[in-house]
């Protein structure tokens, strides 16, 4: 299971792992009081798309298909979180005020979509044909 939460909110047992997921560390908030088990920077949009999205939900849907482009070219981190919630409760930490508007709402949703088509049962390509001589 994956969840999200703000770095300000109360520390719960429920949480499981505890990932940070900004690139950059939350103001005014020690290693001591947040308890991260995992600072995955690069989980977190680039400068560049953080700053251009600047939390417009205006630019929600755009923002979000340029992270999950910038997720697809980070393999090795999306294995990472996905591996933890493979064996554990994972909860996602963030700093922004926006929980729906965040890139930990987006980033939960492309592991959840990415788990979703892991476990959907493979459809064949191609159709069965007939064999050749049969009517």
């Amino acid at each position: 299971m994956i969840n999200i939460k703000r770095v300000y909110e109360p520390i719960q047992e429920e949480d499981g792992f505890r990932v940070l997921v900004d690139r950059v560390w939350p103001r005014g908030v020690s290693k001591n009081q947040l308890r991260a088990d995992l600072w995955l920077k690069d989980a977190a949009p680039s400068t560049a798309l953080r700053k251009w999205f600047g939390h417009d939900r205006s630019k929600w849907e755009e923002f979000q298909r340029r992270y999950f482009a910038e997720l697809d070219e980070r393999p090795e981190v999306i294995r990472q979180l996905l591996d933890l919630a493979e064996k554990q409760r994972v909860t996602l930490l963030f700093a922004a005020r926006d929980t729906e508007y965040s890139h930990a709402a987006a980033l939960k949703k492309y592991l959840v979509s990415v788990i979703e088509k892991a476990q959907s049962p493979r459809q064949s390509s191609t159709e069965e044909k007939p064999h050749k001589g049969s009517t």
